[in-house]
């Protein structure tokens, strides 16, 4: 088959983007609708959700969306029984719910906080992936898309969250590996210091956004919208030969 930019395309596919009221998530879900992709999101919130979907359905999507707890296993039923009712498939998950709440070291971390960041960022992650692989196990196939993070690679100031992460990116081989005899391609992406909410404490903290900004090769950071081309790319036609693989978006800090 020759190359074409058509690869690119998702036309009358369905994703599904978690977190995706606001940030990465946000911006990764109307990319993706750009792209010709129907969309679902979720996150916690339905107030929010509604605005990121009066924007989807602005620029012409069509998309749906669904309050939901992903570290309880009822709402992770409940959210992807609503999408194969309302789309009758899934052929794209994007994993960004993540949760980080305390910037704690380790030595002070208590075990409400290790429960709430392991809950979410890690066990809510797999069995979401688990329930939609077995979706996906009965259509053509399908790819799903952590968003891991550079603080899974190497340690930094956010020790537990770092954890996460790195269990995130060995989640993401071990799912990829089992699941490409169903021809589902799982890979991730590796943000680096990303301009949202999420990451508010390094714009709260002039002279620490400095020393990192003095660690990045492209000597700033990332904008939400700067992750959305390496998720399209990732879960298009165009990567039918990629699985298993973490792909730094980072500005460089990860050299």
């Amino acid at each position: 088959m020759s190359f074409s930019t058509q690869q690119f395309m998702l036309k009358d596919k369905v994703a599904l983007v978690t977190g995706g009221s606001r940030g990465i998530g946000r911006a990764i879900a109307l990319g993706l609708a750009s792209a010709g992709a129907r969309v679902a999101i979720t996150s916690r919130k339905q107030a929010d959700l509604d605005e990121v979907q009066a924007d989807l359905t602005g620029q012409g999507a069509e998309c749906m969306s669904v309050a939901a707890h992903l570290g309880k296993m009822d709402d992770i039923t409940r959210l992807i029984d609503a999408i194969i009712q309302k789309f009758g498939r899934i052929d794209i998950l994007i994993n960004n719910a993540a949760t980080n709440p305390t910037v704690d070291p380790a030595i002070d971390y208590t075990e409400r906080a290790w429960d709430a960041i392991m809950n979410l960022n890690l066990k809510g992650l797999f069995f979401l992936s688990q329930g939609v692989a077995r979706i996906m196990r009965g259509q053509s196939g399908g790819s799903i898309l952590n968003i891991a993070s550079v603080e899974g690679m190497r340690p930094s100031i956010l020790s537990v969250y770092g954890i996460s992460k790195a269990g995130v990116i060995h989640t993401t081989k071990v799912m990829a590996k089992e699941w490409a005899v169903y021809k589902i391609r799982v890979n991730a992406i590796a943000p680096g210091i990303t301009r949202t909410r999420f990451a508010e404490f390094w714009w709260n903290d002039p002279e620490l956004l400095k020393t990192a900004c003095s660690m990045i090769p492209l000597g700033r950071t990332a904008e939400p919208d700067e992750m959305v081309g390496a998720c399209v790319f990732l879960v298009s036609d165009a990567a039918s030969y990629i699985t298993g693989q973490v792909l730094a978006v980072d500005g460089g800090i990860s050299i």
